[in-house]
């Protein structure tokens, strides 16, 4: 049975919830903005850190293509300085290879006239 101080409990209890549910209504939508406002920064920070691993990369793209170009300039000299030792070597080599022919057709005709 209820008596009469616990029915006033219970009816001032029951006066204050659309105070109770007004003011979680407000922590609610509070929460809400503060979650938007989140999701909003924290596009906004990826978006930049996008952009900055782009521009990096294309640093780097751009760095590497120069020294790719630098490399590729500098092994087309070594390979024309070596084509050019190799045709000089060449040369002086069938030089040595007639005259030792020479010689040896000389000293053929030497022994022969013997």
């Amino acid at each position: 049975m209820l008596t009469s101080s616990s029915f006033e409990s219970q009816v001032q209890t029951l006066q204050e919830l659309p105070a109770q549910v007004t003011a979680l209504t407000v922590r609610v939508t509070s929460l809400e903005s503060q979650f938007f406002q989140f999701r909003v920064e924290v596009n906004e920070q990826f978006l930049q850190v996008r952009g900055d691993i782009k521009s990096v990369d294309e640093g780097l793209r751009r760095e590497l293509t120069a020294v790719d170009d630098g490399l590729r300039e500098e092994l087309g000299a070594v390979a024309a300085g070596l084509r050019q030792e190799i045709r000089a070597g060449d040369e002086a080599t069938r030089h040595q290879m007639r005259v030792m022919h020479e010689d040896l057709r000389s000293l053929i005709k030497t022994l022969r006239d013997k």
